[in-house]
């Protein structure tokens, strides 16, 4: 979500004041910083960043600093106090405000804040992506309301609102046709969606059918999935709609039902499981990942040995793993938190040794077989080499070929590297490659 919000601040810039992006911090007129306030060490380094732009008005002194997202939806006034050199803060639903708060600073010389939460408003006012990207981010819905107790994001971006399945529609015929093939959903609870379609409620199974019927549209991803929301209907478009690549985000944070219980995850371990069978009957190739909180307050080691014990029965492919962060009004901040952080630590080098020992091993069994990839652009390592994503969101290094962004090829893999997998174009006289348009 963050991602998609920086870009779209980066077209309304463009659109509205005629800005463009600079690699040269000390020459920009504005620096913009969007922020995360999901973990503390996240919304920690938006005050040493600002500490470190503050210092470069020595050179720049006409420079304004803006502080968007999260952090700024939390912390309001507080942000600036904290850090009085912020000349703009505005929160994740008012970013298409950014040129207003600008120009209003620039006439005022006084800072300017807006953390509102206009629902739907930016949807109608933020610019047409120009973006050439094969893969693109489509936002349909905002918010959340399932306030999980160690989670800040109904608090920083408002209860859930979805998007009219038409205004969505035409958003992804316009990417389609700037060269994109591939359509990533995004939303807080995102299989939750509820957009009006023809006058009916849609949900996100509809959405997805309806964008699989759009000419040129090879693959379709969403993000993020709650499995308390993800309905039959939904595990039936795997069976139903080919685009829709296998490979689903699916955050369970615990295999203790005690502690997912004091989550308010709303589902148990028998409940996640039955789930991920369900979804593997329809696609027995579904690759698999999640996200995974060590540490939660009260979390004994036979709770964390349940989570062990999930992870080893799912076998997720590449998950993220964090320790429990006390966020500022949530109800797990009020919660006695009993682990030391030394123990937690620990539980949190084995459960990645674990996930990452299980990932890399799904890697190695790709080694030799031949995978369809989305070209998504240049190697960053190489550029000038290409980088691919198989269908279950692998990363795929390769020589160019005659390939070219946006292209479906077929790559033989040759190589598996603990993040990456390198690949060889079927190419030539065996050639398997798709080409875009």
């Amino acid at each position: 979500m963050n991602e998609y919000d920086s870009m779209k601040v980066l077209d309304l810039m463009r659109e509205q004041e005629k800005f463009e992006v600079t690699d040269n911090e000390k020459e920009a007129d504005l620096l913009v910083l969007n922020t995360c306030s999901i973990r503390e060490k996240a919304q920690e380094k938006v005050f040493h960043q600002v500490g470190r732009w503050k210092k470069m008005r020595g050179e720049n002194p006409d420079v304004k600093i803006a502080v968007g997202g999260c952090v700024a939806s939390q912390e309001g006034e507080n942000l600036r106090k904290r850090a009085p050199d912020v000349d703009i803060v505005f929160g994740p639903q008012s970013l298409h405000r950014l040129p207003e708060l600008y120009k209003r600073e620039l006439e005022t010389g006084q800072s300017q804040m807006d953390v509102s939460f206009p629902k739907l408003e930016k949807f109608d006012l933020i610019p047409k992506s120009e973006s050439t990207d094969a893969s693109a981010f489509v936002s349909v819905m905002e918010g959340c309301n399932k306030y999980c107790s160690f989670c800040v994001v109904p608090k920083t971006r408002g209860h859930e609102v979805s998007r009219s399945v038409q205004d969505i529609l035409d958003e992804v015929k316009h990417l389609v046709k700037k060269g994109a093939r591939e359509i990533h959903f995004l939303g807080q609870n995102v299989n939750n969606f509820k957009g009006e379609y023809q006058q009916a409620k849609s949900s996100l199974a509809d959405l997805i059918r309806l964008t699989g019927e759009i000419d040129e549209v090879e693959r379709i991803r969403f993000t993020t999935s709650h499995p308390h929301e993800f309905k039959p209907n939904l595990v039936e478009a795997y069976s139903l709609v080919p685009q829709l690549v296998s490979h689903v985000h699916l955050p369970v944070q615990s295999g203790s039902d005690r502690i997912l219980k004091l989550m308010r995850r709303r589902y148990d371990v028998e409940r996640y499981l039955s789930l991920i069978d369900d979804i593997r009957r329809v696609r027995p190739e579904m690759s698999f990942s999640s996200d995974f909180i060590v540490g939660f307050p009260g979390e004994t080691k036979d709770d964390f040995q349940a989570t062990l014990d999930l992870v080893e029965h799912v076998k997720f492919d590449e998950s993220f793993s964090f320790i429990y962060s006390p966020r500022p009004n949530t109800t797990a901040a009020e919660m006695e938190d009993s682990v030391p952080l030394e123990e937690k630590k620990e539980r949190l080098a084995i459960l990645q040794e674990k996930l990452n020992m299980l990932s890399f091993s799904y890697s190695r069994r790709m080694m030799g077989s031949i995978q369809r990839c989305l070209v998504t652009g240049p190697s960053k390592k190489d550029p000038g080499e290409l980088q691919g994503r198989t269908i279950n969101n692998r990363i795929v290094n390769f020589k160019r070929g005659s390939a070219r962004e946006g292209d479906l090829v077929d790559l033989e893999i040759v190589d598996v590297f603990s993040n990456s997998l390198r690949g060889r174009l079927r190419d030539g006289d065996d050639n398997l490659s798709y080409k875009a348009g």
